[in-house]
């Protein structure tokens, strides 16, 4: 059973940083895929980014390519979130995930079976 917990989320103006936190236990982050996942107010969730196992292959959503940048630490079991040139756009809740049974990277939220309680970013413009 992997528990996920993310940290990190806050209120920042638009153009700033943000860099969210997913700690793990019950599994290492290297050994399944991750992802992270937003949901804005009234909206559906929607795949932001992801890690695979093992291999570094990292995958984005359009609207955050550029600015968004996922990373892993193995040491720390945690994977992380560089959120850059925040915009309004951005504001939802975060949540992290981990994918323990599909071999390739997904972006489907239905693939991902571990989840944490979100984190919330708020960018003011």
């Amino acid at each position: 059973q992997v528990q996920l917990v993310e940290s990190g989320g806050g209120l920042v103006q638009a153009g700033g940083s943000l860099r969210l936190s997913c700690a793990a236990s019950g599994g290492t982050v290297n050994t399944v895929n991750m992802g992270w996942f937003r949901q804005a107010p009234g909206r559906e969730r929607e795949f932001v980014a992801a890690v695979s196992r093992r291999v570094f292959v990292t995958r984005y959503t359009d609207s955050v390519k550029g600015r968004f940048f996922i990373s892993r630490d193995t040491v720390k079991n945690t994977v992380y979130l560089q959120m850059n040139s925040l915009k309004p756009e951005d504001t939802a809740v975060y949540f992290c995930a981990a994918d323990a049974a599909t071999p390739t990277l997904d972006m489907s939220d239905r693939r991902y079976d571990y989840w944490g309680q979100g984190t919330q970013v708020t960018v003011s413009s």
